[in-house]
């Protein structure tokens, strides 16, 4: 048996019961260091492999590997959603097509939906995911993807919003988004969901400060609809009041 497990933002208790039991009939578990650190209460007498950053590829075929060679129940872990920029579309890849190996991917939280409950309720109509790292997908095709979906107005959550690597990938989206949006579109910075360092940011897209972003920071981008009650981004359902 090979899990693919969703482990949320990073605390327990944002983790589906599901995940939990999974993980605890997990005999080894496989995952990038820094998402092992957030659950390691939970690894107490398990076999541990632990890979660090751009080793997805090695990372998933170790899990396979060991999956089939030991016959143990291993576990691949991944942040958020396995499913949503994560390792299940991976691991399926990598498995032969004649396997036998039994594999269940476990949902989690995505960062969109714990920033979202954080910000209040900007998800409530049409929303797109665009992720602004261009290391899987050129920068081109994600600046039409970006102008589409301005121009549909969607809520738009932007994953990989900015990093050291990347300093200014996120005002140069926030720019494209603006040539189909107005300035004074409502814009919610999540960071740090789930964990102690938790902030939320409620601006507009014309002043948002690329610098308080960071690859922990989720960016979601309103509506023309959106608007902000109480310090919370609301975007309409359409329902009668």
């Amino acid at each position: 048996m090979l899990y693919v497990i969703g482990l949320g933002p990073g605390k327990k208790e944002l983790m589906s019961q599901e995940a939990l039991e999974a993980l605890e009939k997990s005999e080894i578990i496989v995952g990038y260091a820094t998402y092992m650190r957030l659950i390691q209460d939970l690894l107490e007498g398990k076999e541990k492999v632990s890979t660090g950053m751009r080793k997805e590829v090695d990372r998933c075929q170790k899990a396979i590997d060991l999956a089939l060679e030991t016959g143990k129940t291993v576990a691949v872990v991944s942040s958020g959603d396995a499913g949503v920029y994560g390792m299940a579309g991976l691991i399926l890849e990598l498995l032969d097509e004649d396997s036998d190996l039994e594999v269940r991917v476990i949902p989690g939280i995505t960062a969109s939906l714990g920033a979202a409950a954080l910000l209040g309720a900007p998800l409530m109509n049409d929303f797109c995911h665009i992720s602004l790292s261009d290391l899987m997908t050129p920068w081109e095709m994600i600046e039409r993807r970006l102008k589409a979906a301005a121009d549909g107005d969607f809520v738009v959550c932007l994953y990989n919003p900015r990093s050291k690597g990347r300093p200014d990938h996120l005002a140069r989206a926030l720019s494209i988004l603006e040539s189909g949006k107005a300035g004074a579109t409502i814009v919610g910075i999540g960071k740090d969901v789930g964990r102690k360092e938790e902030e939320m940011i409620v601006t507009r897209l014309d002043e948002v400060d690329e610098t308080l972003v960071d690859m922990t920071s989720i960016v979601i981008v309103g509506n023309k609809e959106t608007y902000v009650k109480n310090g919370r981004m609301i975007t309409p359902r359409g329902y009668r009041l």
